[in-house]
C-alpha cells in the first residue's frame, strides 16, 4: 500500500472531499437560473457568491482524480477499472475546462456590464473546442465504473447505483445544476464515495505531524504565489 500513488491520504481526502464540495459550490448558487443568462446575472448581483460558488465546484472536481483512482484500484478488473477511471479523469479534465470559461465569462460582466455579457457569451456559446470530445466521457465514464465496482463487489448494488447517478450532472460552461436531477446526481456522488473515503482515511496509520504541518502550509503558500504570478 506505502508504494501506490498518489497514495492513502490523498485518495482518502478526494473521496470525501470531492464529492462534498461539488455538492457545497452547486447548492451556493441556489437560486439562479441554471443556463447561462441567470448565472451571469447572479454574479452580476453577487460576485462574491458564484466565485465562492464555482470556485468549490471547481476544487471538487479536481480532488476526484484521486478519488476515482482508489476506486479503480479497488475494482481491480483490468478493463472495467482501466476503462472506468481513464473515461472519468478525462471527463474531470472537460469540466475544469467548463470552469475555466465560466471564470473568463464572469470577468466580461466586470468590464463590460451584464448585458454586453450576456450577448457575447451567447454570440460564443457554441464555439468549437477540442475538450467538446470529452462530453461523451463526462457522461458514460461514471457508468463504466460503476458497471465495474457493482461486478467486482468494490461497491454494492445500491452505492454502484448511487455512482453511475453522477452521469446526469449537467455538463457545459456556466450551467447552474441546481436542478432536482442534479442534486440526486450530486447525492448519488456523496452515498458512493464517502463512505469509501472514510474507510481508505481509517485503513493505516495517522500521518505524521510534520507531513501534516507541511500540507496546511503549502495550500496558503501556493494560493499567495498564485496571486503574484
Amino acid at each position: 500500500m506505502t508504494n501506490e500513488i498518489p497514495g492513502r491520504w490523498v485518495e482518502g481526502a478526494g473521496l470525501v472531499l470531492g464529492p462534498l464540495l461539488l455538492t457545497a459550490g452547486v447548492l451556493t448558487r441556489a437560486g439562479a437560473d441554471d443556463f447561462f443568462p441567470g448565472q451571469l446575472a447572479a454574479h452580476s448581483a453577487s460576485p462574491g457568491r458564484m466565485a465562492w460558488s464555482y470556485g468549490l465546484y471547481a476544487a471538487g472536481v479536481v480532488l476526484l482524480w484521486p478519488a476515482v483512482t482508489a476506486l479503480g484500484r479497488r475494482i481491480g478488473r483490468a478493463g472495467w477499472a482501466r476503462w472506468g477511471v481513464t473515461l472519468v479523469v478525462l471527463g474531470l479534465f472537460g469540466r475544469v475546462f467548463h470552469v475555466g470559461v465560466s471564470h473568463l465569462a464572469f470577468q466580461l460582466v466586470d468590464v463590460l456590464g451584464l448585458e454586453a455579457a450576456q450577448r457575447a457569451v451567447e454570440g460564443t456559446y457554441g464555439a468549437f473546442h477540442v475538450f467538446k470530445a470529452t462530453n461523451v466521457c463526462i457522461m458514460g465514464g461514471w457508468i463504466v465504473l460503476a458497471v465495474g465496482a457493482y461486478l467486482s463487489r468494490a461497491l454494492g448494488l445500491v452505492r454502484s447505483v448511487a455512482l453511475g447517478l453522477a452521469a446526469l450532472l449537467p455538463l457545459g460552461v456556466l450551467k447552474g445544476s441546481t436542478d432536482p436531477v442534479s442534486l440526486v446526481a450530486l447525492a448519488g456522488l456523496v452515498v458512493a464515495l464517502v463512505p469509501l473515503g472514510v474507510e481508505v482515511l481509517r485503513d493505516g496509520p495517522a500521518p505524521k505531524w510534520w507531513a501534516v504541518g507541511l500540507t496546511v502550509a503549502f495550500v496558503p503558500v501556493a494560493f499567495l504565489l498564485g496571486l503574484a504570478g
